[in-house]
């Protein structure tokens, strides 16, 4: 064994501690995770390629607006500016304007005296790919008697990186034929027939309630006679309105038609709730009366009626307002008064 493993020196040996204090432990002073880089104001964006800062370097829920900025604003051409000639190889030569009307996505530095790519510096991420695509990003191009071929060069192909980038830039600008916006555009047009076929359900509901009528039938299937007053009224709402009729009952979704009878007696109990809200708003801060009295329906089932008494301020009347009926198991008056006295104070309060 010992052939295969050597044996630790005296020096580096150390005895084994459980003492895990903060001393004995190297906290590193720094965190090495980068911040965040701050907000630009898009208004003073430079225009020389030399002094922009690298796309990947802002902020990432502002680089799309830094690229339609710099989109609307267009490649940086100085009008009116005498381009300095430099000697190369053995000829005094200079940038050509007449290579913007060829290119419509070069660009020119000043400082530098140096041309860059517009499209390829908005979508430097992908241009890392290509070789040589630095030299119209970051560094610039400036071998003027060259110019020509390192253009076309730089374009490549169908699929080459340029094409993509310039497809990147009209995909941004023509954001109006997206996917998202096609769904989004989609979800409006869902939400507006949800709220057609609820305002249609309201409105029948509140004819229903104002006139005291049943709301279910004894047969609702799609061959019954009368399926009911809900339906029925909801039919008749379809034959004389043709927004209504779109998107209702057998045009709609089976499972958004919203005249299930769970849906109506929500749509009652929103009602109800309103109705007590404004008897409340009436009473306001003033004393009233609670009258409750016992009352069992067809089947002897133990129910309470409650009805406000109370003065109003605005006519001069006193007003008697039926509140609901409440199940009880007993209708004594102690019972009355200990239990459901309390339900209608909580009631108020919260309303």
């Amino acid at each position: 064994m010992e052939r295969y493993f050597k044996r630790k020196s005296p020096e580096l040996a150390q005895p084994a501690t459980n003492d895990f204090s903060r001393e004995n432990i190297n906290v590193p002073q720094s965190s090495s995770i980068p911040s965040m880089p701050k907000l630009i104001d898009l208004n003073q964006l430079p225009s020389d390629p030399h002094d922009r800062k690298r796309i990947l370097d802002c902020h990432p829920n502002q680089r799309d607006e830094i690229r339609r900025a710099y989109i609307l604003r267009g490649p940086c051409r100085p009008e009116g500016y005498i381009y300095p000639t430099k000697m190369i190889g053995e000829k005094q030569r200079r940038f050509n304007p007449k290579w913007f009307e060829s290119f419509d996505w070069l660009e020119y530095s000043v400082k530098l005296d140096k041309v860059f790519c517009l499209p390829c510096y908005l979508f430097n991420d992908q241009v890392r790919t290509q070789v040589g695509s630095d030299a119209f990003v970051s560094e610039g191009f400036g071998g003027w008697n060259k110019m020509q071929e390192r253009l076309e060069a730089h374009i490549g192909k169908v699929g080459s990186v340029h094409n993509k980038a310039i497809k990147n830039c009209d995909a941004l600008m023509r954001q109006h034929q997206s996917i998202v916006v096609a769904l989004h555009k989609k979800s409006d047009i869902t939400k507006n027939e949800y709220r057609i076929r609820l305002n249609a359900s309201i409105d029948v509901s509140r004819y229903l309630l104002n006139g005291l009528l049943p709301f279910r039938g004894h047969d609702e299937s799609e061959k019954s006679f009368h399926r009911g007053h809900f339906l029925e009224l909801m039919k008749y709402t379809q034959n004389q309105n043709e927004g209504v009729r779109k998107v209702t009952l057998k045009n709609a979704p089976v499972n958004s038609q919203m005249v299930s009878p769970k849906i109506q007696k929500d749509i009652c109990h929103c009602f109800a709730q309103e109705i007590l809200k404004s008897i409340l708003s009436e009473i306001g801060d003033h004393v009233f009366a609670l009258l409750v009295d016992e009352s069992s329906d067809v089947s002897k089932k133990e129910q309470m009626a409650i009805v406000l008494r109370y003065f109003d301020d605005t006519c001069g009347l006193v007003k008697e307002r039926f509140v609901g009926l409440v199940h009880v198991n007993e209708t004594s008056a102690l019972t009355l008064k200990s239990d459901h006295f309390q339900k209608m104070k909580t009631r108020r309060e919260q309303l």
